[in-house]
C-alpha cells in the first residue's frame, strides 16, 4: 500500500486564514489546530496535513524579504520529513513572496504552493475552501512515487500558475491573478488537468540550497511622459542604490532626449545594474527593435525579455545578494534560472 504523502501548511496570514465573528462582525484569526474539524472535506483528501503558523499572523502588504526568508528557512527544516508545502498568504504580495520562494529555494524536487482568498474562509461565498483544498491536492499530487510539481506554484480560481509568472490583476473577482506570458500548470475542473509540458522538471537531483541573503538596495522606476530630469537623476542618485527596474513602454522603448540617455549612461558607468521591463502586462521586451530602444541595448542596458515586475525586482535582490560579479550580471540575469523568462 502506498504511503500517504505528507503536507505541511504554513501559515503566514492574509483573509484565507480569517474568520468572521458573527456578534461583532470584525475578522479574526482561523485556528488552524483546529483545521479538520472547521474543513471537514479535508479528510477525505488522501494525504496526511499539518499546519504551522507565524507567530504573528501578517497583512501581505507588511510582507518583507526578511519574511521571506522565515517561509524559505520553514520549508528547509522541514524539507526531509514533508512531500509538499503549501503557503497560505495574502493576495495583495503573493506574486512578489511566490517569486522571491522561487530563487531562494535552489533545486527545489519538491512543490511548494501558495494560494489565498479573496473572501475569508468562514465567509458564506467564500473561494477560501476550493483554493485551499486544490492547493493541498495539487501538493500531494505524485506519479511513480514522485511529486508532479516540482517548484514554487500560486494556486488561485482554478488554475496553478508557476509563481514567478504571475501578477496581480484584480482586487474584486476571484480570478485575482494571472500568468501573462506562461501558460497555467494545471487547471482544476472535474478532474486536475495537468500540463506536464509547462512543469519545470529538475536536470538532477541536488540537495536543496536555501539562499537567505537578499539585498534590497534596488528600486522600481515607471516611465512616462513628463518624466524629467530632476526626477529621474533623484532616483539613480539614491545613496547605496544597485539596481533598477525600469518599467519602459511596449517592447522596452524610452525617451531618445539626449539628458535621459545621458542620465541612464552615468548611472551604469558607475556600476548601477538596469533591467529593462515592460509595462504592458503581456509581451516582451525586444531590445533594438525601435529607434527608442536601440540606445538602451547600446549602453548596454540588461534585457528583461517577458519577466514580470515582480520576478525582476525579486531576482535582483536574490542576484546582489549573491554577490554576482558586475562582468557576469547582466548575462546571468538575461538567463532563465528557474523558469522566470523565456
Amino acid at each position: 500500500m502506498d504511503k500517504k504523502p505528507n503536507i505541511l501548511l504554513i501559515y503566514t496570514g492574509g483573509t484565507i486564514g480569517m474568520i468572521k465573528d458573527y456578534e461583532s462582525g470584525a475578522l479574526k484569526a482561523f485556528d488552524f489546530n483546529n483545521l479538520v474539524k472547521s474543513i471537514p472535506e479535508l479528510s477525505q483528501l488522501a494525504c496526511n496535513i499539518d499546519s504551522v503558523s507565524f507567530d504573528k499572523p501578517l497583512d501581505s502588504s507588511n510582507m518583507n524579504p526578511g519574511h521571506w526568508a522565515s517561509i524559505a528557512e520553514l520549508i528547509n527544516e522541514n524539507y526531509t520529513v514533508y512531500d509538499g508545502f503549501v503557503v497560505l498568504h495574502g493576495s495583495d504580495t503573493m506574486s512578489y513572496t511566490g517569486s522571491a520562494l522561487s530563487f531562494m529555494l535552489e533545486n527545489l524536487d519538491k512543490p511548494v504552493i501558495l494560494t489565498g482568498s479573496q473572501l475569508p474562509i468562514g465567509d458564506l461565498r467564500t473561494d477560501a475552501k476550493e483554493n485551499l483544498i486544490t492547493s493541498i491536492q495539487i501538493a500531494a499530487l505524485q506519479e511513480k512515487g514522485k511529486p508532479v510539481i516540482r517548484e514554487v506554484g500560486l494556486y488561485f480560481e482554478y488554475k496553478l500558475y508557476r509563481a514567478n509568472r504571475t501578477t496581480k490583476i484584480n482586487a474584486e473577482h476571484f480570478q485575482a491573478f494571472n500568468s501573462p506570458n506562461y501558460p497555467p500548470l494545471i487547471e482544476s475542473g472535474v478532474h486536475l488537468k495537468v500540463y506536464n509540458e509547462y512543469i519545470q522538471k529538475p536536470k538532477s537531483i541536488r540537495r536543496l540550497k536555501v539562499h537567505t541573503r537578499l539585498n534590497t538596495n534596488v528600486a522600481i522606476l515607471k516611465i512616462f511622459p513628463g518624466l524629467n530630469e530632476s526626477v529621474l537623476n533623484s532616483v539613480l542618485n539614491i545613496p547605496n542604490l544597485r539596481a533598477i527596474v525600469l518599467e519602459t513602454y511596449g517592447a522596452g522603448n524610452a525617451p531618445i532626449e539626449k539628458w535621459f540617455l545621458v542620465c541612464l549612461r552615468k548611472a551604469i558607468d558607475r556600476g548601477l545594474h538596469i533591467v529593462n521591463v515592460t509595462q504592458c502586462s503581456g509581451g516582451s521586451v525586444i531590445m533594438g527593435q525601435y529607434e527608442t530602444s536601440r540606445a538602451l541595448a547600446k549602453m548596454q542596458v540588461i534585457n528583461g525579455k517577458d519577466i514580470t515586475t515582480e520576478a525582476a525586482i525579486t531576482k535582483l535582490m536574490y542576484m546582489l545578494g549573491s554577490n554576482i560579479s558586475s562582468k557576469l550580471f547582466k548575462t546571468i540575469f538575461e538567463t532563465s534560472l528557474r523558469g522566470e523568462m523565456k
